[in-house]
């Protein structure tokens, strides 16, 4: 059994959750099916050890360099599709040009959140990634959900796809178990990962926290790009631009910045799967989400909740964990036994198993 997985995730991102997924996919692939991937050019950090990608000729960036790569690595995609050479297209994303090009090869498609149909008011009103994944979802043979409430998202926006159409198939740890000793050296900052424009929160988290952060001399880290205008102007009125810190952090290091924060606090509004919430559990950190989309499936009872659209429960929620020590170490020893139940192996084995239904 051969998959071919197309470059598009490898094309738009350089790292993210999504090119995680696969490239742990293939890495746990060995004994189960073989692969290839299109595509000639990515700078994505997680395939450079499976040595899949060269780098594109010219490093710097100009204008016009990522529809340069598309192109090529669209052509080269195309020509692999029509090639008859694979069992089963695995497409990475939604682009439609590979719709038009498949003929009798068995699609099985992902749905990793339905935030472009839940928020549309975050996007742009001529971004056709709605569109482009109901396409998608209507030609696929079988589409995996990465949880259940995204599986009930689709459904419930799509009534035309059929439930026994969908497979729940969780996504695998991030980062090995640290000891309980390495996560008890605790420091003094709080944590937020990832982006923060849009569904991510951001504005009302801060004006959540920051009074606390003052309260008890505390900083706020958060890793990912540096701070934009409109973030700094909004650290200025909260009067913890000093307190706070942007870090751009690899891997091994953002591991070591979970397991020293006090707390990590996720406050997004709507997710598809959450890789921080077990990053965090990993790490022995404790960790506050919202009470929204997947998250109290994924975490259930390792994690303190608060509402997302009230600043002062939020504040509330973090002050409580913040203050006492025996709830921190029960959301810690909880986080741990809740990680052990998502594996890459078992990812790997359950897709695994899909390829074989699909094509039987």
């Amino acid at each position: 059994m051969k998959i071919l997985y197309d470059h598009q995730v490898f094309t738009l991102q350089k790292f993210g959750g999504v090119s995680r997924y696969f490239y742990e996919l293939m890495k746990h692939s060995a004994g189960l099916f073989e692969y290839d991937v299109s595509g000639i050019f990515s700078e994505n950090e997680y395939l450079k050890p499976l040595q899949l990608y060269k780098e594109f000729p010219f490093k710097f960036n100009f204008r016009g360099k990522t529809r340069i790569v598309k192109i090529f690595n669209e052509s080269n995609s195309i020509k692999k599709i029509k090639s008859n050479k694979y069992d089963i297209i695995h497409p990475t994303y939604y682009d439609p040009y590979l719709l038009k090009t498949l003929k009798d090869v068995p699609l099985i498609i992902d749905v990793h959140d339905m935030i472009f149909e839940r928020m549309p008011e975050y996007f742009h009103k001529k971004d056709n990634t709605a569109a482009y994944k109901k396409d998608c979802f209507i030609k696929a043979d079988i589409i995996i959900s990465n949880s259940q409430k995204t599986k009930e998202d689709l459904l419930d926006i799509h009534h035309e796809i059929p439930e026994d159409k969908v497979s729940v198939i969780y996504r695998g740890e991030v980062f090995p178990v640290v000891t309980s000793q390495q996560a008890a050296i605790k420091q003094d900052y709080i944590l937020f990962t990832g982006q923060r424009d849009r569904y991510k929160n951001f504005d009302r988290f801060i004006e959540a926290v920051a009074p606390l952060l003052i309260r008890y001399d505390l900083r706020l880290i958060c890793t990912g790009q540096a701070f934009k205008k409109n973030e700094i102007a909004i650290l200025n009125k909260n009067n913890i631009n000093g307190r706070t810190i942007s870090k751009f952090a690899s891997e091994s290091e953002l591991q070591d910045i979970y397991a020293k924060a006090r707390l990590f606090v996720f406050p997004s509004l709507y997710e598809g799967f959450g890789f921080p919430i077990l990053e965090a559990f990993s790490s022995g950190c404790p960790v506050l989400l919202s009470n929204a989309s997947c998250f109290p499936e994924i975490a259930e009872d390792a994690a303190a909740y608060f509402d997302p659209y009230s600043v002062e429960d939020m504040r509330q929620a973090i002050e409580k964990v913040l203050l006492d020590d025996s709830l921190q170490s029960v959301l810690v020893e909880k986080g741990y036994e809740r990680v052990k139940y998502f594996s890459w192996e078992k990812t790997a084995k359950q897709t695994y198993d899909l390829y074989c239904k699909v094509l039987n």
